[in-house]
């Protein structure tokens, strides 16, 4: 992939946030979830004021991939105590990869993840986790590609809808 580049978040991109995530999140999952679910998760779990916290969090990152300066995916990772369930100062959790639509396919997510993982050897983490929804072969699929292994399940909320996630890790050595 010529001409990218990967860019930390900063205060001043919180709009640009707002709309790659609600824009991927949209197209990744609203043709499985009915419209009131998506629209509701959207409008609270990316408002302003949600990710303006969420940026603010020192064990929390966000890392734009831009081809030719247009942002094209997003990246969230966690650390320390703003894991979303596993707290270990040794692991950091992969909260989200996203990218659009135009863009999948074509090895861009993987960018996305080679970051994660330099992340998570720059703060000597020993392993890596997420959660992947159980419907979402297409991920699951990238993920064991990488060297995941499911470990355990968990519950995601769209909504009013309680979705099955597998929580995956991988080992670093």
């Amino acid at each position: 992939m010529e001409n990218f580049e990967i860019n930390k978040v900063t205060f001043g991109d919180i709009d640009e946030l707002q709309i790659i995530s609600r824009q991927t999140f949209f197209e990744t999952f609203s043709a499985y979830n009915s419209k009131e679910n998506m629209n509701k998760y959207l409008e609270e779990e990316f408002s302003l004021a949600k990710l303006t916290s969420e940026l603010a969090d020192k064990n929390s990152e966000f890392h734009f991939l831009k081809i030719d300066n247009v942002v094209i995916g997003y990246l969230k990772v966690n650390f320390g105590q703003s894991q979303t369930e596993i707290k270990d100062d040794k692991a950091l959790e992969i909260e989200r990869i996203y990218v659009i639509k135009d863009f999948q396919g074509k090895k861009v997510g993987q960018l996305l993840y080679d970051k994660a993982i330099q992340i998570s050897r720059g703060i000597g983490a020993n392993y890596v986790w997420l959660g992947v929804w159980e419907e979402n072969p297409r991920a699951i699929n990238f993920y064991r590609k990488n060297g995941f292994i499911e470990f355990d399940k968990h519950i995601f909320k769209l909504g009013e809808e309680e979705q099955t996630d597998i929580m995956m890790k991988l080992q670093l050595d």
